[in-house]
């Protein structure tokens, strides 16, 4: 009787580890995409880079100083800082395609704009 008890409970366990303490599970955003920023008030550049969504998480490769996160539902925030420069920018998530809103800084200019994105 024990044994079964222990067997069903170590069989519970492995079932349910993996969806437990956290872990990320993959989501339909995942995958490269390509990135558009443009400027539309204030005097920072226009941008055009890829970012990666791995389990939500967003990443710009070559940047250290850059995290986002895109909801189950396609809301993504994220936030950049590199040489000197930084903004925060958020917006919805389609399966193809994205756009949104941004706002920041380049030394004392402020600078706000749009952004898309497109799966690469």
């Amino acid at each position: 009787m024990i044994g079964n008890i222990a067997r069903a409970s170590i069989l519970a366990f492995v079932i349910t580890a993996p969806t437990v303490g956290g872990a990320s599970a993959a989501t339909p955003y995942d995958g490269r995409w390509s990135l558009s920023i443009v400027t539309q008030r204030g005097a920072c550049d226009t941008y055009n880079f890829p970012i990666d969504i791995t389990n939500g998480n967003v990443t710009f490769p070559g940047l250290n100083k850059a995290s986002g996160r895109v909801t189950s539902g396609g809301a993504v925030q994220v936030f950049v800082s590199a040489m000197g420069k930084s903004t925060s920018g958020s917006g919805k998530l389609s399966l193809c395609s994205s756009s949104g809103r941004w706002t920041g800084k380049a030394g004392e200019d402020r600078c706000s704009g749009t952004w898309t994105a497109q799966r690469a």
